[in-house]
């Protein structure tokens, strides 16, 4: 099975007005989404019914999925792709005893020869919006480095109006996934991501139980917690704009 866990380190860091930093572990979901069924029969986890980690194809896209495999190839094949013969592999949080929050997944788009041609971030809001941005490499360098506008309402904290670069380092023992958010030119964001892989079976996802328990529920209290504290130190608020169609 190729699909398997990801844990690691989820870093944040503010420079403007302030610096603010924070770091969290964390772990991950690495599904190849051709193995969705076969995932589904270990015992801990389900497609589309309860479970104590629970995938659901609906939880993803915009409109919502109702065949997520499909529907990514889709997407992709929109963007002047022929993904016939691809693996794609999502990384992403699964519902942990009925709920999930995804500030951030990432379709990973590799074609016949595995090269990554495509990367297709889908971001979340706490409005309950979804968008998808779909990148391709800048250039055929040895890791995936692309950049695009942004256009989606994530934080009152944050301008409407950005630029994200996106780099994407796969090795063979480690992920490593950077988004830096420039505003005018200047960075003001950067989170990374320092994953390491895990098989994915019962034992270990008993283990991710243990060591995260109620990961989801966890992580949309600390963005409420992190706003908090910016919201204290005196940041400027943006009101919600919702996505762009």
């Amino acid at each position: 099975m190729r699909s398997h866990l990801l844990e690691g380190i989820v870093r944040h860091r503010r420079t403007r007005p302030f610096t603010y930093a924070f770091e969290h572990k964390v772990f991950y979901f690495a599904l190849d989404l051709g193995e969705l069924d076969a995932v589904a029969r270990l015992r801990l986890v389900s497609r589309n019914r309860r479970n104590f980690f629970t995938f659901r194809d609906d939880d993803h896209l915009d409109p919502p999925a109702a065949d997520l495999n499909a529907s990514i190839s889709e997407h992709v094949r929109s963007t002047g792709f022929d993904p016939e013969g691809w693996r794609i592999t999502l990384i992403t949080n699964l519902r942990v005893i009925g709920y999930v929050f995804n500030p951030a997944s990432f379709y990973l788009c590799r074609d016949r020869s595995g090269a990554l041609q495509v990367v297709v971030v889908e971001v979340h809001n706490t409005h309950g919006e979804r968008h998808q941005y779909t990148l391709r490499p800048d250039d055929a360098g040895e890791h995936f480095v692309a950049s695009m506008d942004k256009a989606f309402y994530v934080s009152p904290f944050i301008a409407a109006a950005g630029r994200y670069a996106v780099s994407v380092r796969d090795e063979a023992s480690r992920m490593r996934i950077t988004i830096n958010e420039q505003e005018e030119g200047t960075l003001l964001l950067h989170t990374s991501l320092d994953l390491a892989r895990r098989r994915l079976t019962d034992r270990t996802m008993a283990r991710m139980l243990v060591r995260y328990p109620l990961g989801p529920h966890r992580t949309i209290g600390m963005i409420h917690w992190h706003a908090l504290q910016l919201w204290r130190r005196g940041l400027r608020m943006y009101r919600h704009r919702a996505v762009a169609r």
